[in-house]
């Protein structure tokens, strides 16, 4: 039985960016128990009324940014002008600046958002790939997005994983063979993200989520 408590009202205005490769409707569920008003768009200029903007993300990192090119400018001057930007998954990797996955399948470099600078590189453990499954969280730094989720499980599903330039990038580890990012954060803080999906991750992601939907209010 969840412990988890919805807010009795709205606490942010949230736009979940539909690109073509997310888990919309899991996420939009998880995003309205933790608080928030949801709209599901492509549609750059609501980024600008919103308080908050989760990019979530399925699937492989040229695709993703292919997908994702009409709204680069918007994504980048939301980021830039200090509000709220929250990227999921593959939305995650998508805020680094390149990955290795296009030079392994063979199809080039593809540049990234480079809001959180590095690149995103294949599993190499001697363990099944892709990760896949539970995995506890470390919590490395303090910030708004890790209240209260120290030491707690959240559920990954990735073969590829974040290198951020900056070791101060790195929010909070988890442990597959090699020590990775779950989550990373630019160096203001307005822009993050989660390897693991919160939609999936049962009462931890739904804490994660709502510290998001607290820190978009909150700004």
């Amino acid at each position: 039985m969840s412990t988890f408590e919805p807010p009795a009202e709205t606490l942010a205005d949230v736009v979940l960016v539909d690109y073509g490769l997310g888990n919309l409707r899991s996420a939009t569920r998880g995003l309205e128990r933790a608080g928030a008003a949801v709209e599901i768009t492509d549609d750059p200029e609501a980024f600008a009324a919103a308080d908050g903007v989760v990019l979530p993300g399925v699937g492989a990192f040229r695709e993703g940014m292919e997908n994702a090119g009409p709204l680069r400018d918007a994504l980048t001057s939301h980021a830039e002008a200090g509000r709220p930007l929250f990227g999921i998954c593959l939305g995650m990797q998508m805020l680094l600046t390149s990955s290795e996955e296009a030079d392994h399948e063979g199809e080039g470099e593809v540049t990234g958002l480079d809001l959180v600078s590095g690149t995103n590189v294949r599993f190499e453990v001697d363990r099944k790939v892709p990760h896949m499954g539970w995995n506890e969280l470390d919590v490395e730094r303090d910030h708004p997005i890790v209240e209260g989720v120290d030491g707690e499980y959240a559920y990954f599903v990735h073969s590829y994983y974040a290198e951020p330039d900056d070791p101060d990038a790195v929010v909070a580890t988890a442990d597959y063979g090699v020590d990775f990012p779950a989550v990373v954060a630019n160096e203001a803080g307005n822009v993050f993200g989660t390897q693991f999906h919160p939609e999936k991750s049962g009462e931890t992601g739904l804490r994660i989520l709502r510290n998001f939907v607290e820190y978009c209010a909150e700004q």
